[in-house]
């Protein structure tokens, strides 16, 4: 329950308390503080009707007792001492701030803050703010999790050493800190959309999340065409959540899914942020790309309708502006679908031996679909059960392994 808890409250909680302290590692620390209390105190008390106020109200007495020992900052000491005087019992979107969302959206650039290397603002928040840990944010940039891990720590040390301020940078320094922070927010979502590890297919808080967020930036800069690609890119996945699990939670892929569950309402923003972006000058940028081949899906009532050329097109495209091993691994399934597993399972082989594939479970997953499709149906069993060992997560790895056996099995299986 703890940790349920935790994962729901955590980015809110550091968010809060960055903006009382105005100190990022010193907001995670309290926040980490708070939850080793929750853990002790819980198990005997029972989790509080508000934990997410319970939680800040500890972290801001421990914040106090912290600008005690160092006897400096008396003057924060004596608000927050007041401030928890005067609300005892406080309600955790008062205690965090008016507007959570501007809380979250500060936090997230200034972890994106130019003081700091790419790599590292993305990390520093998808740690702090989606609440991925160090293994599943290496997962996602396939490096090893220690380099992660340093990443983290030196970015924190870098802000606490610059006394980087907590805040929305002003219009004229957005442009240098915003590919940063679309990067993060799609990160966030895709651990939402399928999460790396665990036993949940999808972690739907965290899409939320990072809908409300991509949603918050398009407003602040709204002649940016990729904001509002990325905006719609994750407004028609999102669409599909519904139909994406069984009843028993079980994945549901794609082409298996019935549409008829998709939600229209988000569809249509999605299609809506596509005609905004595409309105502005400039040319297509990688996460309008991939909006526009998320359209192709969301605009085939069946699965059968797919236009898989046209798909296949776009990702030729996005490999040329933006190539990537996942974005031709990606490819090689559209081309599989417009122009013969064949076809596919070439782009696919030409990504064995690309290092950082190595340890990346789509990559046999999608090569067993290809080989079964071509029939050779003992190969695509071994590149299931390659896939199904190398996936973190619980319900992925249950239905590679069901592929696998059906694989071997043969047609009737």
């Amino acid at each position: 329950m703890v940790e349920a808890v935790w994962r729901i409250e955590a980015a809110r909680l550091v968010a809060g308390l960055a903006r009382t302290v105005r100190d990022f590692g010193l907001a995670e620390e309290l926040a980490q503080d708070a939850l080793v209390q929750a853990l002790e105190a819980w198990p005997r008390s029972g989790v509080p009707d508000n934990p997410g106020a319970w939680l800040m109200a500890v972290a801001k007495r421990r914040a106090i007792d912290h600008f005690r020992r160092q006897e400096r900052l008396d003057r924060k000491v004596a608000e927050l001492g007041r401030d928890l005087e005067t609300r005892p019992q406080p309600d955790l979107d008062a205690e965090v701030g008016d507007d959570i969302g501007d809380d979250l959206l500060r936090l997230v650039f200034t972890a994106c803050h130019p003081v700091l290397p790419a790599e590292a603002r993305v990390a520093l928040t998808l740690r702090s703010l989606g609440g991925l840990t160090t293994a599943e944010i290496a997962r996602a940039f396939l490096v090893p999790d220690a380099t992660v891990a340093q990443r983290i720590v030196r970015a924190k040390r870098t802000l606490t050493e610059k006394r980087v301020r907590f805040e929305v940078p002003t219009a004229a320094e957005l442009p240098e800190r915003l590919s940063a922070v679309l990067e993060v927010i799609y990160l966030i979502f895709n651990e939402g959309y399928t999460a790396t590890a665990g036993s949940d297919w999808m972690r739907p808080a965290l899409c939320e999340d990072a809908l409300r967020l991509g949603r918050v930036v398009a407003e602040l800069v709204p002649k940016e065409p990729e904001v509002h690609g990325l905006v719609a890119l994750m407004e028609i996945q999102a669409s599909r959540t519904a139909a994406r699990t069984g009843p028993a939670g079980e994945p549901v892929l794609l082409l298996e899914q019935n549409r008829a569950r998709w939600d229209q309402l988000l569809i249509r923003r999605g299609l809506a942020s596509i005609e905004r972006a595409a309105a502005l000058e400039g040319t297509a940028g990688p996460y309008l790309l991939q909006a526009l081949i998320a359209a192709c899906h969301a605009r085939a009532r069946t699965a059968e309708e797919t236009d898989w050329e046209r798909i296949a097109a776009l990702y030729g495209v996005l490999a040329q502006l933006a190539p990537s091993p996942v974005v031709e691994l990606n490819r090689a399934v559209a081309v599989g679908m417009a122009a013969g597993p064949a076809a596919g399972l070439e782009v696919v082989d030409a990504l064995r031996d690309e290092p950082a594939l190595r340890s990346y479970h789509l990559l046999p997953s999608v090569r067993g679909d290809l080989l079964l499709k071509l029939g050779r149906r003992d190969e695509a069993g071994a590149e299931f059960a390659r896939a199904a060992a190398l996936t973190g997560n619980e319900r992925e790895r249950d239905l590679l392994l069901a592929r696998a056996e059906r694989a071997r099995a043969g047609p009737g299986g």
